[in-house]
């Protein structure tokens, strides 16, 4: 599989449309213009306007620092989290391994966007309450996978001899798990940029997301859907935004899965 480069260069794109995009362009994401209600695309207004005549243009960047932002950090944590707790059941075993299976499986009993939506309508919703929601209902795929690799190297003749001379377990962990662990945390962490955005974007659709007046790509969405029928641009370009970014993070996680597959068969 040949690297995917428009998808790496759309993702580059979108980063630099939404972080360094609104120091050159003159729109405004919050003022207001009676004048210029639901105007469709044209030169003055790259992207139209919205129902209360602000530039879309501008509020696609400013929210789309914040979707990105909790699709990072959402995607860090839960890829730490689960490697820790994936490492930890793989390396001991035992007591430790069944209390996380437990664990695993009782978070998984509830399908997860129902528990966000549970857990979100109990809070008042932030960037970084977001954030952690999406992080605690997130990181079970990511344990199981990293327990199951973890357990095939904790078998491997090397690391029993490791353990029965009595080394460090946390310097076995970083110097012989982690190297070998590392192409499965970054196709979880591409996988979890794309699904924290997505969760995010759905909660905002809902209206329980970012509250204003901070702007996600889902609130914009959101706004759009009342007026779908005469402001297509309203819903068409946030929505062209999570499109892009989950369709180019998809397309990256299977080159990178390709490759791993493609190593491990070599050895």
């Amino acid at each position: 599989m040949k690297f995917p480069l428009f998808s790496f260069v759309s993702i580059i794109g979108v980063f630099l449309l939404c972080f360094l995009g609104p120091l050159v362009y003159s729109g405004s994401a919050y003022i207001l213009d009676p004048q210029s209600i639901l105007l469709p695309p044209s030169w003055d207004n790259l992207l139209g306007t919205d129902r209360l005549g602000r530039d879309l243009l501008a509020r696609i960047m400013e929210g789309g620092q914040i979707s990105l932002i909790i699709g990072l950090v959402s995607a860090v944590v839960t890829s730490l989290a689960g490697l820790i707790i994936g490492v930890s059941a793989g390396f001991f075993q035992g007591k430790t391994d069944k209390v996380i299976i437990i664990l695993i499986d009782l978070f998984l009993t509830f399908p997860t966007f129902f528990l966000l939506l549970a857990l979100v309508s109990y809070v008042n919703a932030s960037v970084w309450v977001i954030i952690v929601v999406i992080s605690v209902t997130g990181w079970m795929g990511m344990a199981r996978m990293i327990r199951s690799e973890s357990f095939a190297i904790s078998n491997a003749p090397y690391i029993k001899i490791l353990k029965i001379a009595d080394v460090n377990s946390l310097k076995i962990i970083l110097k012989y798990f982690t190297p070998i662990l590392a192409p499965i945390f970054f196709i979880s962490f591409t996988f979890g940029i794309s699904g924290a955005i997505l969760a995010e974007s759905g909660l905002s659709f809902l209206g329980i997301g970012i509250n204003p007046p901070q702007i996600s790509w889902g609130t914009i969405l959101s706004e759009g859907k009342e007026v779908i029928d005469i402001a297509w641009w309203l819903s068409f370009f946030p929505g062209l935004m999570i499109f892009i970014v989950t369709y180019s993070l998809i397309n990256i996680s299977d080159y990178l899965q390709t490759k791993t597959d493609s190593k491990e068969q070599h050895e």
